[in-house]
């Protein structure tokens, strides 16, 4: 069995698409994933699969999400290995503040995107770097203040993603690892 990390985007926000853990938690076990843990609101989970495609497993969840509860969330399914490499790649962990650090995860790689659009989005003392799957945010004035938001990332870039802080990723990798 392999330990997989996946991250549902826009649930539990704002009274809209709310999804209890327990209730997310079940259906992960009804559909045979083992070791289940979940943590915060926000849609993540760990677990243990035999799958051995990350692709598979999210359109599994997202089918199933939909199914059960009647709206569809974009998922995205992480290996050990891909949040390890998320987190030790982090450009940022030398010179800033952890609490301004943001990891937009990407569906896909994307291709195409004009990064002068981004760049000239990102206030003056935000940072960003694009890195394959994953977009990393400096933004000292709050997430809740930048310009380079989840959906505005979406939008340039063309594919789904999900933003998480510096203190969740780095926790969920502690709990996958705990898992393994």
């Amino acid at each position: 069995m392999k330990t997989y990390i996946s991250i549902l985007r826009g649930i539990n926000v704002s009274g809209k698409n709310s999804i209890k853990m327990d209730a997310l938690k079940k259906l992960y076990q009804n559909l045979g994933f083992k070791n289940i843990s979940t943590y915060v609101q926000s849609g993540n989970v760990i677990f243990s699969s035999e799958y051995n495609d990350p692709k598979k497993i999210e359109d599994i969840l997202t089918s199933q999400i939909k199914q059960e509860f009647g709206f569809t969330v974009p998922v995205i399914v992480l290996t050990i290995e891909e949040l390890k490499d998320s987190i030790q790649n982090n450009p940022f962990q030398k010179d800033k503040e952890e609490a301004f650090i943001y990891f937009t995860f990407l569906a896909s790689e994307p291709s195409n995107f004009n990064k002068e659009n981004i760049y000239n989005k990102k206030a003056e003392n935000e940072a960003i770097a694009i890195k394959e799957r994953i977009v990393y945010l400096y933004c000292p004035n709050g997430y809740g203040r930048t310009k380079l938001t989840n959906t505005f990332l979406e939008n340039i870039l063309k594919v789904t993603a999900t933003t998480r802080n510096f203190k969740t990723t780095n926790r969920l990798l502690e709990i996958a690892e705990q898992l393994k």
